[in-house]
């Protein structure tokens, strides 16, 4: 059986304990890292846990689980697939942060990987998977902590929730938005679909959406179903005015029998575009604000529909 080893490395300008913290809150990765799409943190302690991740490897959407063993005395995680995604038969690896004058840090990524039957070919799948998103990755690490060091990053991220009240059951609400191949029937500001689940739980979803003015833009995510009650998404197609959008749909049962159903934002800003689409005066909390509208009327609007199918239903 034929075992690979590869080492990706990168030179970040922020103190080695820093980078270390950023590594081992793992359910922050879909922030970070461009090919993470979901984390769940699924049981462990403070030095060992395990997790399960959904991420794109050369653009498919997979999922796998891990265990990861933290050393925050030797800035290292080492970490083990225990149960991999074919064709991936093994894959392990360590993160080690090594200290560097002048407040900077190197970190390594290292991987270990196998094939299943040891096909030839699928070890070249792996290999361009493990090289494209190790890149990513490091990239991506490194461009976050530096920003956070700028000390800009609390001004650009934010979170923010929708809600609606619904007199019907939880579950047909969730039905309503786990269904999203049938939106286009469905949801008026939606102009055309396209809907994905090769793998159950794992949808990819692109959709056209009209805006106030009556035009349409596109956008494409990646959404993890987790079981009736959360579906966390990633767009990763984003507007000019975006680096970043992640959020989770919620449903909740009432104890007077009614339920509740939320649509969560986490956005970060893209500085380097306000002046083009809000003009040469425009702030960043002109574009938070502006940010903020556009994705809470969508979202309420999905939200509004979802409840009158729920309560048709009831």
């Amino acid at each position: 059986m034929t075992t690979r080893e590869v080492e990706h490395e990168i030179t970040i300008n922020a103190p080695a304990t820093a980078v270390y913290r950023l590594l081992a809150e793992v359910t922050e990765w879909p922030r970070i890292f461009p090919p993470t799409i979901f984390v769940d943190r699924e049981d462990g302690g403070a030095h060992e846990e395990r997790i399960r991740i959904w991420a794109t490897a050369n653009g498919e959407p997979k999922t796998w689980t891990s265990r990861r063993v933290l050393d925050p005395q030797g800035l290292r995680i080492t970490f083990r697939q225990e149960v991999p995604a074919p064709p991936v038969a093994a894959m392990g690896g360590t993160w080690i942060v090594e200290p560097l004058d002048g407040g900077a840090s190197r970190v390594r990524l290292l991987h270990d990987y196998r094939a299943v039957d040891d096909d030839a070919h699928d070890l070249l799948w792996i290999e361009r998977a493990v090289d494209r998103n190790s890149t990513s990755e490091l990239a991506a690490l490194k461009e976050n902590v530096e920003r956070v060091h700028a000390a800009d990053a609390q001004e650009l991220t934010f979170s923010f929730t929708d809600t609606v009240r619904i007199e019907g059951s939880a579950k047909d609400a969730f039905a309503f938005v786990n269904e999203a191949g049938r939106w286009t029937e469905r949801l008026p500001h939606v102009a055309r679909v396209r809907f994905a689940e090769d793998t159950p739980g794992l949808q990819e979803l692109e959709m056209d959406t009209r805006a106030k003015d009556g035009s349409t833009h596109t956008t494409k995510s990646y959404r993890v179903v987790l079981g009736h009650h959360r579906i966390a998404y990633k767009q990763v197609t984003l507007p000019a005015l975006m680096t970043l959008h992640t959020g989770m749909w919620t449903f909740e049962e009432s104890a007077d029998g009614g339920a509740t159903a939320g649509s969560q934002h986490t956005v970060t800003l893209n500085t380097a575009n306000i002046a083009a689409v809000l003009g040469p005066d425009a702030t960043v909390a002109d574009a938070r604000a502006y940010v903020h509208s556009a994705l809470s009327t969508n979202s309420l609007a999905t939200l509004g529909h979802a409840k009158e199918y729920a309560e048709r239903n009831r």
